[in-house]
């Protein structure tokens, strides 16, 4: 397994790994594969491998296929320009439990402390969704609130489970 980021060139293989995703595992996710197949080729694009740097997108190759994918994406809007939002994990079935979504997320956490200003990572997570909430709080994600009624599904609203990853403080962190 190899892990790199995305370039937009490979966004008709990411469009087609997220629409399986948002099919899939629908509950994960608040946009559904038929709202996203409408968005143009240049949406994907700009989703991995934004022109002002606002967005990248890390994917997971077995075998020159695309097995697995997370985005982060970046503010320009000075008040939270501090922030990152990780959207988007996914992990297709036959890669699940070989560490894919670990190294995803390793990625996206090294890239977002890598990025001056930025302090904190957040995502939200379908309550119930057992397995990724486990990923994220391993890798230092801590719940700090649940959104209710966040979802509507054909089972009903669904929670989503807001978390967050504090960034070390670079200057903390040249002292230590």
């Amino acid at each position: 397994m190899r892990i790199r980021t995305l370039v937009a060139a490979d966004a008709p293989w990411y469009r087609q790994l997220m629409l399986e995703a948002y099919r899939t595992a629908a509950d994960a996710f608040t946009s559904t594969a038929e709202e996203r197949s409408l968005e143009p080729i240049s949406w994907w694009v700009a989703r991995i491998a934004h022109p002002q740097g606002l967005s990248v997108a890390f994917g997971a190759e077995e075998e020159d296929r695309l097995v697995g994918a997370v985005a982060l994406e970046y503010s320009a809007r000075p008040k939270i320009q501090h922030t990152a939002l990780l959207i988007g994990m996914v992990v297709r079935e036959p890669a699940r439990g070989q560490g894919v979504g670990r190294a995803l997320l390793a990625a996206a956490i090294d890239h977002a402390a890598q990025r001056p200003g930025v302090q904190i990572i957040l995502l939200t997570v379908t309550e119930g969704n057992t397995a990724a909430i486990h990923l994220y709080q391993q890798a230092g994600f801590q719940v700090w609130g649940i959104q209710p009624l966040a979802i509507a599904t054909p089972a009903g609203y669904k929670r989503k489970v807001h978390m967050a990853y504090r960034l070390p403080d670079p200057v903390q962190a040249a002292m230590a």
